[in-house]
């Protein structure tokens, strides 16, 4: 199958103005000059396009087209490669694509022009990863991590490690052959700075992990209250649609909401929920339940609070929401309805009260006035958002957006964990050179340095047919 001409639709499903059709393989440019009317192309330079027609086997013009070659190895998939450009017509598209394979290509897996840039040596396993990630961007930020990724800075961070990795177990192996004679190649204390610099580094990149997945996929902001405090406004106003039902009757909202806003570049998954009181239908139970979920799985709690309502309301719902706020996540404090009271009366009966709950969230904290229902303070609700997200943190760094590099890093921090014990403890040098051996083979399997057909297959299987 390796050794096919493979070819597919690569441009998105449906009608267009243009369709492209890619075909990848040894035979790539003769198949297609078989169905192609214009100047031939096995005689054409590299990286040109040609103007012509594809034709139909009884001699009848499909389309107009246009056929750009890249010969191989300086192509997507280092192989000979020709993007043919037609019209977008679901009908002509399929109409090439079946009248290649009849002339001798094979329909694409999916991800197979990527998998075989990846066997060509076109790019690492980390990198072609990264051009599903840049294909699924729904941000600014997750499209410059994902092209950070592919671009190589995450596989040459690891290429680095892996450097210091094996220069490490070879001056202990090397050790282990002049094990009679008791030379020492390298000083304990300088073997332990560098594994405590390899800890670090692998132990940072594992620690992005959170971060990278919540920009990749949405962050998580989960805005409660108790029941008439404005959630629903409030999210009506921050994705500018009426996309929950707002009603002064109590419980409207009895199960949870969900909506995507961009701020910054930054992609926020908004979940608006029940309201949070004492209630005996069995229905509104639940969404209170559901609400107490989403607390949990939060990185950012957007805390609705009714600045009309009595100090009673507010620790009741404090008492609810405390428990479920996960240590990491950020807690924004947003006085709802603010324009309705006077300044003086806000701050003597409800923030002296609100003080002393928030102790245990200090520097994870944020507190503001807002009106949900005319904008006032959106703003600075907004700004508030992007700075609690932490994402400024790791701004120029390498962050981690993939389960699959996390597990691998986890596994790494772990065995250098155990180098570094290994040498504190004056542990024999095959020991500790065993747990640098699987760091390197961890590391060597986010790069695909080290692999197996069924990862790949499950890799690459997540991929549209035409990439």
């Amino acid at each position: 199958m390796i050794d096919d001409t493979i070819c597919a639709v690569s441009t998105p499903s449906g009608t267009g103005g243009i369709a492209v059709i890619r075909v990848s393989g040894k035979d790539a440019v003769a198949i297609v000059d078989k169905v192609w009317r214009g100047k031939k192309l096995s005689g054409v330079a590299s990286h040109t396009a040609h103007l012509g027609e594809i034709v139909e086997e009884s001699g009848e013009v499909l389309d107009n087209a246009v056929a750009t070659v890249f010969r191989s190895p300086k192509s997507f998939t280092g192989e000979d490669v020709v993007e043919v450009s037609v019209h977008g017509s679901r009908w002509i598209q399929r109409e090439v694509v079946n009248l290649l394979v009849r002339n001798g290509c094979r329909l694409a897996l999916p991800g197979e022009f990527t998998r075989r840039a990846y066997a060509s040596g076109r790019m690492d396993l980390a990198e072609a990863e990264a051009v599903a990630d840049v294909i699924a961007s729904s941000s600014r930020a997750a499209h410059r991590l994902a092209v950070s990724q592919m671009k190589g800075d995450f596989s040459r961070c690891l290429k680095e490690l892996r450097g210091r990795l094996l220069d490490l177990a070879s001056m202990l192996e090397l050790e282990l052959d002049f094990s009679e004679e008791e030379v020492e190649f390298a000083s304990r204390e300088a073997l332990s700075e560098l594994a405590r610099h390899i800890h670090t580094v692998v132990s940072r990149l594992a620690g992005s992990f959170s971060t990278g997945s919540a920009i990749k996929s949405g962050i998580p902001v989960a805005i409660v209250g108790a029941t008439n405090a404005g959630k629903s406004t409030l999210l009506n106003r921050l994705v500018g649609d009426n996309r929950a039902i707002v009603s002064d009757i109590h419980g409207t909202t009895r199960d949870i909401i969900e909506d995507m806003m961009e701020i910054d570049g930054l992609q926020f998954r908004l979940v608006d929920t029940a309201g949070l009181r004492d209630t005996d239908d069995v229905v509104e139970s639940l969404g209170i339940e559901r609400t107490m979920e989403q607390i949990d799985r939060a990185s950012i709690v957007i805390w609705v609070v009714d600045s009309t309502s009595g100090c009673d309301e507010l620790a009741d719902t404090w008492e609810r929401i405390r428990e479920h706020i996960p240590e990491d996540a950020h807690l924004v404090v947003a006085w709802n309805k603010s324009d309705a009271v006077a300044g003086q009366e806000l701050s003597v009966n409800k923030i002296g009260a609100l003080s002393s709950y928030m102790k245990p969230f200090a520097g994870r904290m944020t507190e503001l006035h807002i009106a949900a229902s005319t904008g006032a303070g959106i703003d600075r609700l907004c700004a508030s958002l992007v700075s609690a997200s932490g994402v400024g943190e790791w701004q120029d760094a390498i962050v981690v957006t993939n389960a699959r590099h996390y597990e691998a890093l986890v596994r790494s921090q772990e065995a250098m964990a155990r180098v570094i014990d290994g040498l504190a403890s004056h542990l024999s040098g095959d020991f500790i050179a065993q747990d640098i051996r699987e760091t390197i083979h961890y590391l060597g399997e986010i790069t695909g340095e080290i692999t197996t057909d069924d990862i790949l297959g499950t890799i690459f299987s997540r991929f549209c047919i035409g990439k």
